[in-house]
């Protein structure tokens, strides 16, 4: 099943999915810090206030004078002026069995709870206070005949509550303000960071366009590769074309010759001369179309092929499969191959074209072969990797060798072929980067094929590259 990837004006930008990130982020982080410093702010403020009240209880306790008739007096004011000021959230008091209750001046509506005072030690609790809720402090002490003596302070609940509400208000207001200036900052940052890539797709523009035939301009590294890969793939998309325009003109001149006579000998035939001697034109003529058609064809496949991205070639196994088709094509000749360098690696060539060429050269190996054709891969001169061709049988002259690898050259009309293998397995060498040539053994004749040594990637073994 074909998977399609619809692309739309419904598919979100890259700034937006960044900008929406950086959203969440923001509030994310801007919220975790605004509840720590809250939280943390609140229990500060509480034990402050919570020690202030224990000062001030103890210095209740040490500014109250008890009288020998167990009166409790006070020898001089707190040293906080709010317990003078009526009703203003500060409160204390001191109770002794059987006087008058002593009281602060603030302390002007109804009595603090005596009974929270019911401990030598300090205790405290939130009890009902004269204007609300109250946190409340006392303590015991014994006064002449052991009588108690019950200390009392107090604040207002709400005191405490104002204060964590101003540093909450106000700390939000800050990070409010904050989280502005980080989202307008980040939006900025993403603007900047992106302009490189609103540069690219202006020059795709462009070229798509037709203003341009390749990607102009500098970019960052990280964009860079992308860049030189797209131009090379456009010069390549462009080779591709102009080859191809030649090849359709080669293919139209070729063809248009033996059209020519063909159309010539048709009009003989409908003149009713000589037909037998017409048709064998005819055929002739047509035989060299067809030729000129493979051959182009050929070419074409080759062409397509030749520089796309793959795997690559493994060697010495991409051999495998091929000589084993030629001793089934062949089997009265012996096909080996000697990799005694132990050569093993990647070849970054199409795999289709690397088999099409190396069977190319078997196959007319295996025509001319006596018993034996010998694949061989070497380490050649200046790093380069050969994939050599031998076979045992009568070779070819100098002059053979010249003209090879001509279109529809053919030594031996009693073998089977068309002439156009060896004009083919040269084109798929030079579209793979590759040389290739013929030598005269004795006995036989050795097809090379020579890789640069650049282009072989050794992954174990003995590499070809000294």
């Amino acid at each position: 099943m074909t998977r399609r990837v619809h692309l739309g004006s419904n598919t979100p930008s890259l700034r937006v999915r960044i900008v929406a990130a950086i959203l969440i982020w923001v509030a994310l982080g801007i919220g975790g810090i605004w509840f720590s410093a809250t939280r943390l702010f609140e229990r500060h403020v509480e034990q402050l206030y919570h020690e202030e009240l224990e000062v001030h209880l103890r210095e209740l306790v040490r500014l109250t004078r008890i009288g020998s008739d167990g009166k409790p007096e006070l020898t001089r004011p707190l040293s906080d002026p709010r317990y003078e000021v009526p009703l203003s959230g500060f409160y204390w008091q001191v109770t002794a069995p059987g006087q008058r209750t002593l009281k602060s001046d603030s302390l002007t509506r109804g009595p603090l709870d005596e009974e929270v005072a019911h401990s030598p030690s300090i205790v405290h609790m939130v009890e009902q206070g004269p204007t609300g809720p109250a946190i409340t402090y006392g303590l015991i002490r014994r006064g002449p005949g052991g009588t108690p003596i019950h200390f009392v302070i107090s604040t207002d609940q709400a005191e405490l509550d104002r204060l964590i509400n101003e540093f909450t208000r106000e700390l939000t207001a800050w990070l409010a303000a904050f989280a502005a200036l980080l989202v307008v900052t980040g939006i900025g940052i993403i603007h900047f960071g992106l302009r490189p890539l609103d540069k690219l797709g202006r020059a795709i523009a462009e070229l798509r366009g037709g203003q341009s035939d390749r990607l102009e301009g500098t970019y960052p590294s990280e964009i860079a590769p992308l860049v030189l890969d797209l131009n090379a793939y456009v010069q390549q998309n462009s080779e591709m074309i102009a080859r191809a325009r030649i090849q359709a003109g080669n293919l139209a001149h070729s063809l248009r010759t033996p059209l020519a006579v063909i159309v010539d000998e048709a009009e003989r035939v409908a003149e009713g001369a000589e037909p037998r001697s017409s048709a064998c034109i005819l055929l002739d003529q047509a035989h060299m179309m067809e030729q000129q058609i493979d051959y182009q064809l050929a070419r074409a496949r080759s062409a397509a092929g030749a520089k796309l991205g793959g795997p690559g070639s493994q060697l010495p196994e991409l051999l495998t499969p091929i000589l084993a088709a030629m001793r089934r094509l062949h089997p009265e000749i012996m096909f080996e191959l000697v990799n005694e360098e132990r050569i093993e690696g990647t070849l970054p060539v199409d795999p289709v074209n690397l088999s099409e060429l190396l069977s190319i050269l078997l196959d007319n190996a295996g025509k001319w072969a006596a018993s034996r054709v010998t694949s061989v891969l070497r380490s050649g001169q200046e790093g380069t990797l050969e994939i050599a061709i031998r076979d045992d049988g009568q070779g070819m002259t100098e002059n053979q060798i010249a003209c090879a690898f001509e279109i529809g050259k053919r030594f031996d009309v009693r073998k089977a072929g068309s002439g156009l293998g060896l004009a083919i397995a040269k084109d798929l060498a030079a579209e793979m980067g590759a040389e290739i040539s013929l030598h005269v053994e004795h006995p036989g004749l050795e097809a090379t094929v020579r890789f640069s040594g650049h282009a072989f990637h050794p992954e174990r073994g003995l590499s070809y590259a000294r």
